[in-house]
């Protein structure tokens, strides 16, 4: 599995493209009202996929672990939520903490951890 991290509209799924030679329908879209699915090479918006579990009181890396054949071949694309300022609504806060663990989770199971700043390429493992 491949983990690309970065902060909104810097670039990581044109990388993802580029790198791992994606076409769009290649693409899975988490939002926040439906499960993932994992059967797309790519995955985007994985902190869609932590609010979605938060939501329904489950664990995302709980989940994941659960979940872990139908993704270990993936490309997984995650904004950074869980850096800045803290927010003060505890929802918010409980999904920024959640998808920072979900993070941990997957940067250790990870073969490559790549962030991507201002459409540069960072490999972090």
């Amino acid at each position: 599995m491949h983990f690309i991290i970065g902060g909104a509209y810097q670039g990581k799924q044109e990388y993802a493209r580029l790198r791992f030679g994606l076409k769009q329908q290649d693409i899975f879209f988490c939002e926040e009202d439906r499960n993932a699915d994992f059967s797309k090479a790519c995955i985007s918006h994985m902190e869609n996929f932590a609010y979605y579990c938060i939501r329904l009181g489950i664990e995302p890396a709980e989940e994941l672990e659960h979940r872990a054949e139908e993704w270990q071949q993936n490309i997984l694309i995650c904004d950074d939520i869980f850096c800045g300022v803290v927010p003060a609504d505890a929802d918010a806060r409980a999904w920024r903490e959640a998808a920072g663990r979900m993070a941990c989770y997957l940067s250790r199971r990870a073969e490559s951890v790549t962030r991507v700043f201002c459409g540069l390429p960072i490999k972090l493992k």
